[in-house]
């Protein structure tokens, strides 16, 4: 077998040294493209933590009127705590995590104070890990998902507990089709439910998808979070088939995110029906605006 290398050539053909040489530059290579592909995830993921997530978690507090006798002798979160939770939330599974929240939560810890004093420092705390190169960006996109998961879990837990102060009314919040980041509607979903209102969430669903659902059961509030510039030119078109479709004709749409934030008037030149900047003022919105629609078709009848 030696000899029949030796007479294709084969050995001659790729020196070792020669391997060596290619083997340098294409690690080079593959150097060069992780820093230009971990630099755009770290502006992505940097974008998404203070523009999404923390938003979507600090506007909590403005739901503790609801619960103003708990949050009197609510014992707090210590510092100490997060810096030991945002390693755990890379390294351990969601259910380690649940159980881990859910102990805070025993000592007393309101619902509120654990997203703004306890879940959003740690998003932030995990973008601080990724910019100082003390995890990869894969790390942090697990442990942001095993978040999400614990909060959907509380919230299913706790449902039953809710006293029910919406009027039974009901809301689809969904990520815009294409956009992955779903964790801020999550949150906004729970908090909506703490107030009563009975709620689905989608994420990450195609648009047929979305308009099978729309038309096959009622809403009366539809949200659709934006978190990317990208998706504004289709955001219009996807408003129009979702009424279109809509089981109920007086559907009411709203719209959130950073862009909406910045800029409240582009809600109306989508063709949505308002929009927030917190959650406080998000829930006042989607009331007054069913009510109005509730009124108007009382008077048609």
């Amino acid at each position: 077998m030696a000899s029949m290398h030796q007479a294709t050539g084969y050995v001659q053909s790729f020196p070792s040294d020669r391997l060596d040489r290619n083997m340098a530059v294409n690690l080079q290579r593959l150097a060069a493209l992780r820093v230009i592909v971990d630099t755009e995830y770290a502006q992505s993921l940097s974008s998404l933590i203070e523009t999404e997530i923390i938003p979507r978690l600090m506007v909590a507090h403005t739901a503790t009127a609801l619960t103003a006798d708990i949050v009197a002798t609510d014992p707090g979160i210590d510092a100490l705590e997060i810096e030991a939770f945002a390693p755990m939330v890379m390294a351990v599974e969601a259910d380690v995590l649940l159980a881990h929240v859910e102990s805070i939560l025993a000592r007393g810890v309101s619902l509120e104070t654990l997203m703004v004093d306890f879940l959003a420092p740690t998003a932030r705390l995990l973008g601080e890990f990724w910019e100082a190169d003390r995890c990869d960006f894969v790390d942090v996109t697990m442990g942001l998902w095993r978040m999400q998961e614990v909060v959907h879990e509380i919230a299913t837990q706790r449902q039953a507990e809710r006293a029910s102060t919406g009027g039974g009314r009901s809301a689809l919040f969904v990520t815009m089709p294409g956009d992955q980041h779903s964790f801020g509607t999550v949150v906004i979903e729970e908090l909506f439910r703490r107030d009563g209102w009975v709620t689905d969430r989608l994420s990450e669903v195609e648009s047929a998808d979305l308009m099978k659902r729309v038309a096959s059961d009622w809403f009366d509030l539809i949200g659709l979070t934006v978190s990317c510039d990208c998706h504004m030119a289709d955001l219009a078109s996807v408003i129009v088939a979702l009424r279109s479709v809509s089981r109920n004709a007086r559907v009411c749409v709203m719209v959130g995110g950073r862009i909406f934030s910045a800029d409240p008037d582009l809600a109306a030149q989508v063709g949505a029906d308002g929009t927030a900047r917190d959650a406080k003022l998000a829930l006042k919105v989607a009331v007054d605006l069913v009510r109005e629609r509730e009124a108007g078709a009382a008077a048609l009848s």
